[in-house]
């Protein structure tokens, strides 16, 4: 009998600000019951509702329950900044070589978007949620500047199209004279992350049967069935998909081999009419992976609104502190003043903590753990794109179905061991707080 148990359940600081800017959406009932099903998913973030559309698209007739500990688009999906990048990010990687693997990347992080955009019209999902804008890549400082040079470089190689922003078309975009240049990528969509998950979850619900509040405290096999308990009920089901990112290791599945990161975002309040100049809707990622991401959204997203997103914290015990969200909204208070000088002092709405999880390689942790229990997990700072490839696969693996993404997970190494605690969060930190104090002004 194998048994995978937690009494760690996902703690998020902060408001939920992509969905309280929205209104209340649907809500779904607990599971107050003993059940059964052909397929459990844990999780309802990309990777878990992604996997439920592509158990349904390959296996219609199935029973699916998807568990979500806390409600929907509340999470860690809810959290992100909203960039489904169709590009690896990483501007000076291997990735960005010209062939081989960036061309696979690109072609997988493509048919996520596909994937994602074929919900949005089969669901009927707002395309305000799943803006096809593109993604600017900022550049302050001579340094990242060249870092944009060889980026556009590599994508020359790739057969990628781009576009060269001086200081005035940036100014014009942003309303701000702050950066040097911008490269501008088209595949990005911008996401409204919990108007999608919303109606991602809304979708696949017609189908499957979604319950919110519903923590996994354990998942045991008796026999050929797994029985996923809840805390006032459970699942009987001969397959489950844990969909839980990070919180993979709550379950004692690879233990001691993954960094559990707090990135921090501020997002306004509505500004006032005309207080802004440029284009009502933008987002600039650095070109420094440990600069400030920024992005201005509209009415239909939530409010004419600006969200800054910078500073990182490892936190091996997946809880970020209150010190941890005050010290961030200093720093994002001073990079968004710095951009802004006329609307310096403006206060930010809200404040939030989102939780990502990387490996030291890269590697995701999807697969088959044992016979029936399969993960879509440890989307490396890549969870719009990484999650929804991640639960695509993983529903294909409980399906027997090869495709070129079960090939993908099923050949990435395993995540290796990391240095011990509390070792690992002191030296991480330091060097975070090295990194961005390097990038700065980025």
């Amino acid at each position: 009998m194998s048994r995978y148990a937690t009494n760690r359940l996902p703690r998020h600081r902060g408001e939920a600000a992509w969905a309280s800017i929205l209104g209340p959406g649907p809500r779904y009932p607990r599971l107050e019951a003993e059940c059964t099903a052909d397929v459990v998913i844990v999780g309802a973030g990309f990777a878990g509702l992604s996997a439920a559309r592509r158990l349904i698209q390959l296996r219609p007739k199935a029973r699916v329950i998807l568990l979500e500990a806390g409600k929907i688009a509340e999470g860690a999906a809810g959290r992100n900044s909203g960039f489904m990048n169709d590009l690896p990010d990483d501007l000076t990687g291997d990735d960005h070589k010209g062939a081989g693997d960036g061309r696979a990347q690109i072609a997988m992080n493509r048919h996520a978007i596909a994937f994602s955009r074929e919900a949005v019209e089969d669901y009927g999902i707002s395309a305000d949620f799943f803006d096809r804008a593109g993604k600017v890549i900022g550049a302050v400082g001579a340094a990242a500047d060249r870092q944009n040079q060889i980026y556009a470089a590599h994508l020359d190689d790739l057969n990628e199209p781009y576009e060269h922003l001086d200081v005035h078309a940036m100014e014009a975009l942003t309303g701000s004279r702050y950066y040097r240049s911008g490269l501008f990528t088209p595949g990005t969509v911008m996401l409204q992350p919990a108007g999608y998950i919303r109606g991602l979850a809304e979708g696949v619900s017609r189908k499957i049967t979604i319950h919110e509040q519903s923590p996994v405290i354990s998942i045991k096999r008796i026999g050929h069935v797994w029985r996923v308990q809840v805390p006032n009920g459970g699942v009987a089901a001969p397959q489950v998909i844990l969909a839980t990112n990070g919180h993979v290791e709550s379950f004692g599945i690879a233990t001691g081999r993954l960094m559990h990161v707090f990135l921090y975002a501020a997002l306004t309040p509505v500004l006032p009419e005309g207080a802004l100049g440029g284009a009502r809707r933008w987002g600039i990622r650095s070109s420094d992976p440990m600069g400030t991401s920024m992005r201005r959204i509209d009415g239909p997203q939530g409010g004419d609104r600006v969200l800054t997103r910078a500073v990182a914290t490892l936190r091996s015990g997946m809880r970020a502190s209150e010190l941890d969200l005050e010290r961030a909204a200093g720093i994002q208070q001073r990079k968004f003043d710095a951009r802004f000088p006329g609307l310096a002092g403006l206060r930010p709405e809200y404040i939030w903590a989102g939780q990502l999880c990387l490996s030291r390689n890269g590697a995701s942790v999807t697969g088959e753990v044992e016979e029936g229990l399969f993960t879509a997990c440890v989307q490396n700072g890549l969870g719009t794109t990484r999650g929804t490839l991640s639960g695509i696969a993983a529903a294909e693996m409980a399906c027997g179905v090869d495709t070129v993404l079960t090939r993908h997970f099923s050949a990435e190494p395993q995540p290796p061991r990391l240095s011990p605690l509390p070792f690992r969060d002191a030296v991480g930190n330091m060097v975070i707080r090295w990194k961005e104090r390097r990038a700065a002004l980025e």
